[in-house]
């Protein structure tokens, strides 16, 4: 079993950034893939980023492209979501995932584990 713990959300204005963390409780993620995904108020869950996880390739959402980066840290023990030039349309909770099986899809139903999830709010 994979616990996840996400940090790092808040409220930011418009233009914004904010660093969004994901750490597994006592245990390395280096032995899987790993995805962010959020929830906006009314809307259904969506896929934001993802990761191998060897971190060589990584995928975006198209409406995040050019503006979030995701990447893992050389231990391999926590995924970070770094998110620039925020806009409202970015309010949601934010989830990360890990993928047991490495593929790093943008399929939520494809990941075993998820955090609790962590507010982003963008004002405008």
């Amino acid at each position: 079993q994979v616990q996840l713990v996400e940090s790092g959300g808040g409220l930011v204005q418009s233009g914004g950034s904010l660093r969004l963390s994901c750490a597994a409780s006592g245990r390395t993620l280096s032995n899987y893939a790993m995805g962010w995904f959020r929830r906006a108020p009314g809307k259904e869950r969506e896929f934001v980023a993802a990761i191998t996880w060897t971190g060589v390739i990584t995928y975006y959402a198209d409406s995040v492209k050019g503006r979030f980066t995701i990447s893992r840290d050389k231990t391999k023990k926590t995924v970070y979501l770094q998110m620039n030039s925020l806009k409202p349309d970015d309010t949601a909770v934010y989830y990360c995932a890990a993928d047991s099986r490495r593929r790093a899809t943008i399929k939520a139903s494809e990941y075993d584990y998820w955090g609790q999830g962590t507010q982003v709010t963008v004002s405008s």
